[in-house]
């Protein structure tokens, strides 16, 4: 459930295959059991592995639901008397596996990430990123996630009602419906991002500071995530529609294939909007520039106009004696004060004139045949 980019093993290294640490401060897991026979649904509460087990051999279609690894022994008990592996086991505790499938003869193992809104803040950046584990059984499907809180209420709301056909089909059918619906919690994800980043596109070009800079790089980080998430299901999928197995029937392959398109729009998206958040900083790099070059164009148009202020100021505050035979004859002009100011404004409006008619005071600029460019619109 970390937003780290780096996800840290608890197990030591060099540890045996199969070893696994549950985190200590993981939420108690809760189990949940819903159980069809076709015709009714049931949903219970077991009290330990050894009931819910009792529960899947009573025939039927079986979900068993486990939210929570924070107890490893439960994980090990249920695991052993499901005829897991090890190994697999071992993954659903190391969370932060890569989404893959594996096929394990009598048992088909799933990993993929989940995302859901994290608690009341639904805005873009704050979504909660967690693995889920599935094993699919012949009559039986067991859910492994880290904490309690999914995406997967429609399936069970779906398993409540009666005329719904998946009560009727098989296990593999319940397994591709969970796949699916984690999939679909994808796209709401995905919107709240593109939200995010139209909003930032204005700020970029019309606003552009410091903290703009921190949300791109904030969006292209959680970008990142989804796209490690949504990548490797690609394969995944590819994997279970080519190669088959004995537990997926014929029935459940166009639901696969049309998970396995989901998959493909999530990560076109992805692509696109990592397209756009980099560019953001391209933009953002470029209104920078363009600032920079209004401020500089600003201060050369005032140091501009100053430069022959500056030279008539010299010229006339020599001190020349006025009783030498070569003299400046304006010194003791009567309108001499009011004469140098004159020409110093005469000549700064000159030059803003021409400053504006070459359009770097906002003007229309004029090209070198004398027309003028307008403004693109």
């Amino acid at each position: 459930m970390s937003r780290s980019i780096i996800h840290r093993r608890r197990t030591p290294a060099g540890a045996a295959p199969g070893a696994f640490v549950t985190p200590s401060e993981g939420p108690p897991p809760v189990l949940r059991v819903v159980r069809s026979d076709g015709e009714s649904v049931v949903e219970e509460t077991p009290a330990g592995a050894r009931e819910a087990f009792d529960l899947v051999a009573a025939g039927g279609v079986t979900w068993l639901d486990l939210q929570g690894i924070g107890d490893g022994a439960l994980l090990a008990e249920l695991g052993g008397l499901l005829g897991l592996h090890r190994l697999a086991v071992a993954d659903v505790a190391n969370a932060g596996q890569r989404p893959k499938v594996e096929d394990y003869g009598d048992v088909l193992f799933v990993v993929i990430r989940m995302v859901t809104a994290d608690g009341a803040d639904r805005s873009a950046g704050h979504d909660r990123w967690e693995q889920v584990s599935l094993f699919l059984g012949r009559g039986w499907v067991l859910t492994v996630q880290e904490a309690p809180g999914d995406c997967l209420d429609p399936v069970r709301r779906r398993l409540r009602e009666p005329s719904r056909s998946i009560r009727r089909e098989g296990a593999d059918y319940l397994a591709c419906m969970l796949l699916d619906a984690i999939v679909d919690g994808y796209f709401p994800h995905l919107e709240r991002i593109g939200e995010r980043l139209e909003e930032l596109e204005v700020e970029v070009v019309e606003a552009p500071d410091e903290t703009t800079l921190a949300e791109v790089y904030r969006m292209r980080r959680e970008l990142m995530t989804s796209r490690r998430a949504a990548w490797p299901l690609r394969e995944t999928y590819s994997q279970l529609l080519r190669d088959g197995h004995p537990l997926l029937t014929s029935t459940t392959q166009p639901y696969l294939r049309d998970t396995a398109d989901h998959v493909f729009q999530v990560v076109d998206v992805i692509e696109t909007y990592r397209e756009l958040a980099a560019s953001f900083v391209d933009v953002y790099l470029s209104s920078l520039a363009n600032r920079t070059n209004e401020v500089m164009r600003v201060l050369t148009v005032l140091a501009s106009i100053f430069v022959p202020l500056t030279f008539l100021a010299g010229v006339y505050g020599m001190n020349f004696d006025t009783r030498a035979p070569l003299n400046m004859p304006e010194l003791r002009w009567e309108y001499g004060y009011l004469a140098f100011w004159g020409i110093g404004l005469a000549l700064a409006a000159t030059m803003l004139l021409a400053f504006r008619r070459l359009g770097w005071l906002g003007g229309p600029r004029r090209s070198r045949s004398g027309k003028r460019r307008e403004a693109p619109r």
